[in-house]
């Protein structure tokens, strides 16, 4: 089992930074990826990017955070991190961290969620 517990979160005005972080406990020895997921009040769960954990070059971003945002980790750590640059309200929602394991190919670990608020 793995546990992740996000922090960072907070209330940004437009074209702002945060950095949120997501520590990761228990069998982290199984990840296999992880990733930034967000959802907005009445809208569906967004993939907002993701990461291999063990080849952390291996990358990919939606296309609406391309350019502004970068997903890294620090594995000695366990720790996944999203920097967030020129904030926009459209932003605004509550991010998650997940976890893909070696016996899964959907991302069955998450995280209690963090919320971002992007004030204009």
């Amino acid at each position: 089992q793995v546990q992740l517990v996000e922090s960072g979160g907070g209330l940004v005005q437009a074209g702002g930074s945060l950095r949120l972080s997501c520590a990761a406990s228990g069998r982290t020895f199984v990840i296999t990826a992880m990733g930034w997921f967000r959802q907005a009040p009445g809208k569906e769960r967004e993939r907002v990017a993701t990461i291999r954990y063990t080849i952390p070059t291996i990358t990919n971003y939606a296309d609406s955070v391309k350019g502004r945002f970068t997903i890294s980790r620090n594995n000695a750590k366990n720790t996944l991190y999203l920097q967030m640059n020129d904030l926009k309200p459209e932003d605004t929602a509550v991010y998650y961290c997940a976890a893909r394991q070696r016996d899964r190919d959907d991302f069955s670990s998450w995280g209690q969620g963090t919320q971002v608020t992007v004030s204009s």
